[in-house]
């Protein structure tokens, strides 16, 4: 079985690919499955994104196969919960991801330990051949550091500064293992698994 991940984010493939890899499942990416272009993010909730996301790759990829998306963001309680939904553009239309965590910093510079409580989350959605759709959520809570630490993977910028709750590392220096037990993607994944292994007979048509 196939299901196409509609990512162009080589960091986000690694991750799913790595957290349903015990079912047996072939993860290819967008571009693999024909489609070079991304739709306008213009949902005003995670869900609405991630449906987006998979409903063009489904209309555009050139095989009919199951289709997930992915819509996650950082939500930071100090700033009226942004950026949210406008987690990848939070620095500007023009700006690219090294920029996100810097316009981050400095919104909280004055912002003390106590109060850089946010979250991450994600919705995952999920698209039959024929049409049906799923929705599969995850959520993590934790703090917002004062300084960068740790790694980034690629395209996962803000995981130099979130610690979950409980730690006292950052998402970026945490082993993969580490990160997908306990991520807000993880549990969405996690969650679409439960789904898959309760459903075999949907898959197996």
């Amino acid at each position: 079985m196939k299901i196409i991940f509609a990512t162009h984010n080589p960091g986000k493939l690694k991750e799913i690919r790595a957290i349903l890899s015990d079912l047996g499942i072939a993860v290819i990416g967008a571009e693999e499955a024909g489609v070079d272009q991304e739709p306008l993010e213009n949902g005003a909730t995670f869900a609405e994104n991630a449906l987006l996301k998979a409903r063009f790759v489904l209309e555009r990829a050139k095989e009919k196969a199951w289709v997930m998306a992915d819509d996650s963001g950082l939500c930071i309680h100090a700033l009226n919960d942004a950026p949210g939904v406008f987690s990848s553009r939070w620095a500007g239309e023009d700006a690219d991801a090294e920029a996100l965590v810097p316009h981050t910093l400095e919104e909280l510079k004055d912002v003390p330990a106590e109060k850089r409580t946010a979250w991450f989350e994600t919705t995952v959605a999920l698209i039959s051949p024929e049409g049906q759709e799923w929705t599969f959520n995850g959520k993590v809570d934790g703090t917002i550091a004062f300084t960068p630490k740790g790694e980034p993977r690629p395209k996962l910028p803000y995981d130099t500064i979130f610690i979950p709750r409980n730690f006292s590392k950052t998402f970026a220096e945490m082993t993969d293992e580490e990160k997908n037990s306990l991520s807000h993607r993880g549990e969405a994944f996690r969650k679409l698994k439960y789904f898959v292994r309760k459903n075999v007979d949907l898959f197996s048509k």
